[in-house]
């Protein structure tokens, strides 16, 4: 019976300690719980009032209060200035003048080619030779019937001259003498006939080469030795005459009005850093009515970068002109083209699209957008928006 009552008074106290451990973790918990709710309303005080100081200070920034805040940004008064008035393109080389050569004979079958592209020739040397062996027979055949007929006429004249020796004393009639005079004139005018023909023989053997019909640089070459040509082979070589170049530009209609016959210009072949001087020989004088577009073609000196059909840049020297010059820094570029930042006579951002110009070492001249009397920021216009009320810095334009 001891034993018993021992055993429950041990499970008693060992209840009692449970409910005691548990009721303690319940008063922990709820003091984490009124800790976690103070921290939130105090952070909920805490942006509230950050919120409102912030509304106080934006509506006092036209206010002295609020001077501090407006940012310093430099800017610039342009005015105008000369600038040499430029005009920037690109298009296609080609030969200013392109001189294809072709069989002009009667051809045959190529024996040897003299010339390689990129090699210069002169007036009428040969490029090619076509074999001519049954052409040279056919000519000392001719040459043969040249003298054959010599000695006819020489025969005949003889004859006539001991007829006309004779004829006074009464042996020969005046009839024989006029046919002897005919068979002599007859076998003359055949000599002629012989000779034209061995001249002609020998103008076909002479166009049996193909030859150069001005000096020049071969840019092609399109036959080879053993093939057969004639008159409907087409081009063989092509040549550019004089080896002269031309860079054929595309340019909008209102940059086509700004360019005359003269107007010089500075051509630079894509991948190379060279500056080759040329000069417009011909403005076209009709616009493309689909591409409002219209064909500048500038004479440009032989040169080893210039290739047929390659492409360059070329800008050309229009004359000068008044304009505003900034500097690169100030302009800005978006989808709607090239823009600058100004500020207003209330000291506000405000943004102004631009055409931009001739850009040199000095800056980039305006085209059109500014009249010169405008302060344009030089710098921080990326972190500037419309609108912004700023603290205008005037700095010294760039001359």
């Amino acid at each position: 019976m001891n034993y018993e009552r021992k055993v429950d008074s041990m499970d008693s106290l060992a209840g009692s300690t449970q409910s005691f451990y548990e009721e303690a973790e319940s008063r922990r918990k709820r003091t984490r719980l009124i800790i976690a709710v103070v921290l939130i309303a105090l952070a909920l005080a805490a942006a509230w009032y950050a919120f409102t100081s912030n509304k106080g200070g934006a509506a006092g920034a036209d206010g002295k209060g609020g001077a501090a805040s407006v940012p310093s940004i430099t800017v610039v008064v342009p005015g105008r200035q000369s600038v040499q008035s430029t005009i920037s393109t690109n298009g296609t080389i080609a030969a200013r003048r392109e001189m294809p050569v072709g069989v002009a004979g009667e051809g045959g079958q190529v024996v040897r080619v003299l010339v390689e592209p990129g090699q210069w020739v002169g007036a009428g040397q040969p490029l090619a030779v076509i074999d001519r062996s049954v052409q040279t027979q056919q000519a000392a055949s001719l040459a043969a019937s040249i003298r054959v007929a010599q000695a006819d006429a020489d025969l005949a004249q003889a004859e006539l001259t001991r007829a006309e020796a004779l004829v006074s004393r009464g042996f020969i009639s005046k009839a024989d003498m006029d046919r002897k005079r005919a068979t002599r004139d007859a076998a003359n005018a055949r000599v002629r006939v012989a000779q034209a023909q061995y001249a002609e023989a020998q103008a076909r053997n002479g166009r049996l080469n193909i030859v150069a019909p001005a000096a020049g640089l071969v840019l092609t070459r399109g036959v080879e030795p053993g093939q057969i040509v004639g008159a409907g082979s087409g081009v063989l070589f092509r040549m550019a005459r004089g080896g002269e170049m031309e860079l054929l530009a595309q340019m909008a209609e209102a940059d086509l009005q700004r360019v005359r016959v003269g107007t010089r210009a500075t051509i630079t072949p894509v991948g190379t850093n060279l500056n080759i001087e040329g000069q417009v020989w011909q403005v076209s004088p009709v616009i493309n009515p689909d591409t409002r577009q219209g064909m500048v073609r500038i004479a440009v000196p032989y040169s080893g970068a210039l290739r047929p059909g390659g492409f360059a840049d070329a800008r050309l020297l229009s004359g000068t002109e008044e304009a505003p010059m900034l500097p690169e820094s100030a302009v800005l570029s978006g989808p709607e083209g090239n823009y600058v930042l100004v500020v207003d006579s209330k000291d506000t951002v405000q943004r102004k699209p631009v055409k931009v110009g001739t850009t040199t070492d000095a800056g980039v001249s305006i085209a059109s957008g500014l009249n010169g009397n405008e302060r344009v920021v030089v710098l921080a216009g990326a972190f500037l928006n419309v609108g912004d009320k700023v603290k205008p810095v005037v700095q010294k334009s760039a001359q």
